[in-house]
């Protein structure tokens, strides 16, 4: 009775056991054949294998062996691109650009494979400690770079950001603009969700000032908490972050993290007027210290990039720092706006009547590849893998058709700053911060790193920080 029982467990045991190696056998069998389809038989359209399944769905398969097996499938098949910078984190995902499918990874071993096209660089991350030389002559760079300036100097000069074949940067001159960055979209500009009225402005005037500073990266190379310092000898100026503190937020939206917060916004919209500093000033550099007030209905005081005016949603709708001389007379118009309502008015009258004009921005925001804060849509760094995926696979079309490879560049409008420049308003101006005076030599120095820098990767062999900073420091 004992082995009858044993025998009743045992049979379904088997059976499972059974299924579960049929399942695992077909499942191979399946990916096999789909690949083979797929590379060996399939229709050929404009030079290269037709995709007949959407391979950004990976379909697991039990076990490390078809496990192994899938993945040495995807890297023979598919151009691999290597983000040397691991920004993305991701060890392996085959995606789906379109009609064409790359291997993504941050798996440096995959450096000297066959498939392997393309590196991705993120530019915060881009130093000399490593780099992937030699680079052989179907190596593609690209750089993913939407931080300011200061971040790292050296991809601002010519001698570096010309190393790139492909770019996704805050200049529209980019492969991949990413000018709108901070901008969800036009109907946020329009929005009237957090708008106060003037009348009601004006009476919290009794309490508030005119102007409303919010920052706590302090003297960054823009020097903008000089110019501040000195605009509030002429008028009052509300400020909020560590930098030139006169004011306390509620402790609640204290942390970085809570300037996206509602409590936040209402604050702000308050105000009649944020004082909307960058802290580099590079042509197309653009943050939500512009885009945030214009959402919430107040006038910014905008400092930064000298191209602003082509990134206005309507020709009057910001008062730019560059028209006045001095911070005196910034403060006398200012002031001049705060007792004429009607004068004020014609700042926000664009908002009223949700009418953004400026249709440079609107094709912007109608042809960009990408969305903000839109699970709906890809982000920008989907947008940049698969524009260099597309590139690399453009090139092998042509090869296939025995042309000769398309070659893309970067070019110097691609990053452009220039040298960072103090505000000295008066020989009485303390010279107060040691950080505010770093900007100016770390920029100069940064110069001689881009020249070593492109010589020993022109020289296209691995090098040691000895030898890069022996040459930075050469005589």
């Amino acid at each position: 009775m004992v082995w009858i029982q044993r025998r009743k467990l045992l049979a379904p045991c088997l059976c499972v056991t059974a299924s579960v190696f049929l399942l695992v056998t077909l499942q191979v069998v399946v990916e096999l054949g789909r690949f083979e389809r797929k590379f060996k038989n399939s229709n050929v359209r404009d030079g290269h294998a037709e995709l007949e399944e959407e391979p950004t769905h990976l379909y697991p398969l039990p076990g490390n062996e078809a496990l192994n097996l899938k993945k040495k499938l995807e890297t023979d098949n598919y151009p691999i691109m290597l983000w040397w910078s691991p920004l993305t984190g991701e060890t392996g995902r085959l995606g789906q650009c379109g009609a064409d499918a790359c291997f993504f990874t941050i798996n440096r071993t995959y450096l000297h494979h066959h498939m392997t096209k393309a590196f991705l660089f993120y530019g915060t991350d881009f130093n000399i400690d490593s780099l992937p030389l030699p680079r052989k002559a179907h190596h593609d760079w690209a750089l993913f770079h939407e931080e300011s300036p200061k971040n790292n100097y050296k991809l601002f000069h010519e001698p570096v950001i010309t190393l790139f074949n492909y770019t996704a940067t805050f200049s529209r001159h980019s492969h991949l603009p990413l000018t709108t960055q901070y901008l969800e979209g036009v109907e946020v500009l329009k929005s009237l969700r957090y708008l106060v009225p003037l009348r009601s402005k004006n009476s919290l005037r009794r309490r508030l000032a005119p102007l409303v500073y919010v920052q706590s990266d302090c003297n960054p190379p823009s020097d903008r908490d000089s110019y501040v310092r000195e605009l509030m000898t002429y008028i009052e100026v509300d400020s909020y972050g560590e930098c030139l503190r006169n004011k306390d937020l509620p402790p609640q939206l204290k942390s970085p993290g809570s300037m996206d917060a509602d409590g936040f916004y209402r604050i702000i919209a308050q105000y009649k007027f944020v004082l909307a500093f960058e802290n580099a000033v590079c042509d197309d550099y653009i943050t939500e210290k512009f885009w945030r007030p214009l959402k919430l209905g107040v006038v910014p005081v905008y400092y930064g990039s000298p191209s602003i005016a082509d990134w206005l949603p309507s020709n009057r709708s910001a008062i730019l720092v560059s028209e006045f001389a001095h911070p005196r007379e910034l403060a006398s118009y200012i002031r001049q706006l705060d007792h004429d309502d009607r004068l004020y008015e014609a700042y926000i009258d664009w908002k009223l009547k949700g009418e953004v004009s400026n249709q440079r921005l609107l094709t912007a925001l109608k042809e960009r590849k990408w969305g903000v804060q839109d699970v709906h849509q890809d982000n920008y760094i989907d947008a940049f893998e698969c524009m260099v995926c597309s590139k690399v696979w453009d090139n092998i079309r042509l090869q296939e058709k025995g042309l000769p490879p398309k070659r893309w560049n970067a070019e110097v409008t691609h990053l452009s700053c220039p040298e960072p420049t103090v505000f000295a308003f008066s020989p009485l101006t303390p010279r107060w911060s040691s950080l505010r005076e770093i900007w100016i030599p770390s920029f100069q120095q940064s110069k001689k790193e881009a020249q070593a820098l492109r010589w020993l990767v022109d020289r296209n062999k691995n090098f040691s920080a000895q030898e890069f900073w022996a040459l930075v420091f050469k005589d």
